[in-house]
């Protein structure tokens, strides 16, 4: 039989290509490389103490962790930058008329609610005329601001505010979290209050985060949120965000050391040595927008030594505030001084005395102005009458350990110090309002815009916080004409005038500005949080971070292929 050459030579020819093949793969596989790559998925668990109450932006002033979330959750027709100046949120634009009366907002048209419905200048109607509503169960100075504007809608894309006279703060009041009309018409401002109502169980905004349905927040302690895609741009890694509510400090730090939490939002100074020492935690310490100050009471009802401007300045220059940040809450405050935070526009530290710790500047001082210390006597007198200052400041928090501190410091130049601890925020407020004190260790939270009519004019010793009882007619004019004023440059010359006097007559001493450390375990990947204004702020590159990863083959790059063989 003749041998079938046709079918041997395709067997040869398959069997040259199969070799050829597996050669082929050989080589390609050889340039193949295995990276690990960032993988979706994967919840971020941020610890913070306390508990929210409404998640509603119109009852959050007195809840901080409601502020906190509602930052999250909402945005306003305006908010505060870096540099303390109002730019546009929900907002595209303002416009304020000549006589100062009228301010009409020109909205974004590029704006959903979570649930994918346009927002409109009936959302914003809607909001603040809630806040008119003569049963507001809010702040009582909001209702009071609200219900001096009238409030007109424009089309669908502008709202217009007229007040009853140029009154330039009145812009702050644009920064508060719009509600959704479409979800809550009919809606009273005494109902929303109620923490149970069906809104703010599950409520609806604009902001980077949406809060996830069906959540018990108060049985499981914990919030579940989820990355707004509209406000993002693009998509993120991580699926969502819980916010785990703890009932203090320590047991948040307990949790973030057994890797429970990833994420503590503000450490206070007290655990900050401890949470240092978690191997391998990143701490991120920014400014807070709030200060701790000494008012001087100036008040028929302080001790005399207090009305001399000498005595003041003594008791400045008898601090060694770099001591009392150091030792009193661990180095996490600034120095600075003033009634104005360094990032407030209105903020001049040029007209400001540089109050530094000068102890043989305090004691001249005092014995100019008539407080002696006689030989082996531990308090200064004057006709007899010691030099015995009441102290007063709450007791809670870091309060209690400066004010010992401070009288420790005090004993120092001869001055003798009655502490007084009140109980509670609200029996602080009690006893400054009543002048119970010389001197008072007080922390404050400072409007966004300057305007410290309330705390520092002539009126506000009555119907204000003027609890100092700083008398100044020129100070109060300059502060009246103000916020009667709209632009900047005209309103920065007449707080420059007011912070000259403040200077002048020192009706306070500020120590020094909070910060906030916000504490991030290392299983959080490619994770960078820079200045935080706002609660927001410290997710700003959210979409870089992620906590799992999976294996990717790629090509490997030329210099790293695997070479031939000689």
């Amino acid at each position: 039989m003749k041998p079938n050459i046709r079918w041997q030579a395709l067997l040869a020819i398959l069997g040259f290509g199969l070799v050829m093949a597996l050669l082929s793969y050989q080589v390609q596989s050889s340039s193949l490389c295995t990276i690990t790559a960032p993988a979706d998925g994967g919840t971020f668990v941020e610890g913070i103490v306390g508990a929210p109450n409404t998640l509603n932006p119109l009852f959050s002033d007195n809840y901080p962790v409601d502020r906190e979330l509602g930052n999250l959750i909402y945005d306003g027709l305006t908010y505060y930058d870096e540099n303390g100046l109002l730019s546009p949120a929900l907002a595209e634009s303002w416009e304020v008329n000549e006589s100062g009366q009228t301010v009409i907002f020109k909205l974004r048209d590029d704006i959903f609610w979570h649930d994918g419905q346009k927002v409109t200048a009936v959302d914003v109607a809607f909001t603040y005329g809630l806040l008119q509503d003569e049963n507001y169960p809010g702040p009582a100075s909001i209702k009071v601001l609200w219900q001096t504007v009238e409030i007109t809608q424009i089309g669908n894309n502008q709202i217009q505010f007229t007040l009853s006279e140029p009154y330039s703060p009145f812009l702050e009041a644009t920064t508060r979290g719009i509600l959704p009309a479409h979800l809550l018409e009919g809606t009273t401002a005494v109902a929303l209050a109620d923490p149970q109502h069906p809104f703010n169980q599950t409520p609806v905004g604009t902001g980077p985060f949406e809060v996830a349905p069906n959540q018990d927040r108060v049985s499981n302690g914990r919030l579940r949120l989820i990355p707004n895609s509209d406000y993002w741009g693009k998509s993120t890694h991580i699926a969502d965000l819980v916010i785990q509510f703890f009932p203090d400090q320590s047991t948040a730090v307990d949790a973030f050391r057994n890797g429970a939490i990833q994420a503590i939002n503000n450490v206070n100074h007290q655990s900050l040595p401890d949470v240092a020492q978690i191997p391998g935690v990143r701490l991120f310490t920014v400014p807070s927008p709030r200060y701790t100050q000494l008012l001087f009471s100036l008040n028929d009802t302080a001790h005399p030594a207090m009305r001399s401007l000498k005595v003041r300045q003594a008791l400045a220059y008898g601090l060694n505030r770099a001591t009392l940040i150091d030792k009193q809450i661990n180095g996490q405050g600034i120095p600075f001084e003033g009634p104005y935070l360094p990032s407030a526009w209105g903020y001049n530290d040029t007209l400001l005395t540089d109050y530094t710790f000068q102890p043989i500047t305090a004691t001249q001082l005092l014995d100019e102005a008539g407080w002696t210390r006689a030989e082996g006597s531990a308090t200064r007198t004057q006709d007899d009458n010691p030099l015995t200052l009441r102290l007063l400041t709450v007791f809670e928090g870091t309060e209690s350990g400066l004010v010992e501190s401070i009288a420790a410091q005090w004993a120092e130049l001869g001055i003798d110090t009655e502490i007084i601890l009140a109980n509670g925020r609200s029996d602080l407020q009690q006893k400054l309002a009543n002048r119970e004190y010389d001197v008072a260790l007080v922390e404050i939270i400072p409007p966004g815009d300057p305007d410290l009519y309330d705390f520092w004019s002539q009126e506000a010793i009555i119907r204000g916080q003027n609890y100092a009882g700083w008398n100044n007619r020129r100070a109060s004019e300059s502060l009246e004409a103000g916020r009667k004023i709209w632009p900047l440059d005209e309103r920065k010359s007449q707080y420059n005038a007011f912070l000259r006097l403040f200077n002048q007559d020192l009706p306070a001493l500020t120590l020094y500005q909070h910060t906030t450390t916000y504490a991030l375990s290392p299983d959080v990947y490619e994770a960078e949080i820079g200045y935080i204004h706002q609660p927001r702020d410290r997710y700003a590159t959210l979409p870089d971070w992620f906590l799992l990863f999976r294996d990717v083959t790629i090509s490997c790059p030329a210099n790293e292929a695997i070479p031939d063989n000689e």
